[in-house]
């Protein structure tokens, strides 16, 4: 197997950068092409990659998972995409959900939906522990529904299920589009008022929720808070809603605006609805 020849100086610097980040920097090269070692782990990468969006969600073990919880049993739902194929190919599908009678009207203040969206491996991986922070989060303040386990779900579905729930916030937990650096991460699309029709202005959203690389649980539950309470207070979500979770740092002189559209460290890459 070729080596690239490196002085020790250079690779000192890119060692030190890459501490900063999981991009794929200063990889090398082995006369005109990439080191072998390189080209393996990018193909590793994309397998992985291809492997999160095609492998299906394992209903019953979460369902077994989440109540473990003890918010109770969840409900499962999909949508009218009918295998992983039409969900790929026709997205609309994904936003539209195949039936609702199971679902009651609780009346509550939050609702979970967690989806498994173009990554059922991360929802597998971060989707019980997630829910369980956000439930010891928002369960101090907030009245909290019993949870909805969606598959062959897009966002946009969850429009739908919080209407059906009769809660006040919707809280989407879904498997994020796998990228070549990670394939394992949730984002929490958040829709206050959810009725069928809501673009994706009128959500916010937390993602890259992967750790330990990407955001810890229990900040990204002390985030969905705020914006929660935020939504709450304005009587709307999206873009009128700003994450204030990162301001302690900032003086009593200095106020702290009510609104923005993206939680500081989210991605643009997120799964849309």
């Amino acid at each position: 197997m070729s080596r690239p020849v490196h002085s020790v100086a250079s690779l000192r610097f890119w060692e030190e950068l890459r501490r900063a980040t999981q991009a794929r920097i200063g990889l090398g090269r082995t006369g005109n092409a990439l080191p072998t070692t390189e080209i393996l782990a990018l193909r590793a990468a994309h397998a992985a990659a291809r492997d999160a969006v095609h492998e299906p969600l394992d209903v019953n073990a979460l369902t077994a998972r989440v109540a473990d919880l003890g918010s109770g049993t969840p409900i499962p739902v999909t949508s009218r995409a009918t295998s992983r194929s039409e969900y790929l190919r026709r997205p609309d599908l994904g936003r539209l959900p195949e039936d609702l009678s199971r679902i009651e009207n609780e009346d509550a203040d939050i609702g979970f939906v967690l989806a498994d969206g173009l990554s059922p491996r991360a929802i597998e991986d971060h989707g019980p522990a997630l829910l369980d922070a956000l439930i010891r989060e928002l369960g101090k303040t907030y009245t909290l529904a019993t949870p909805i386990i969606a598959t062959q779900a897009r966002v946009a579905l969850g429009d739908h299920l919080g209407a059906a729930m009769g809660v006040r916030t919707v809280l989407v937990l879904i498997g994020e589009r796998p990228g070549l650096s990670v394939a394992d991460s949730v984002g929490i699309y958040l829709t206050h008022l959810p009725r069928p029709g809501r673009t994706d202005a009128d959500r916010n959203c937390v993602s890259n929720i992967h750790p330990p690389d990407g955001l810890g649980y229990a900040e990204a539950a002390r985030v969905v808070s705020g914006l929660v309470a935020g939504a709450r207070e304005l009587g709307r979500s999206g873009v009128d809603v700003k994450d204030n979770s990162r301001a302690a740092g900032l003086t009593d002189a200095q106020p702290l605006p009510l609104t923005a559209t993206r939680a500081e460290g989210s991605t643009p890459y997120a799964e849309t609805s």
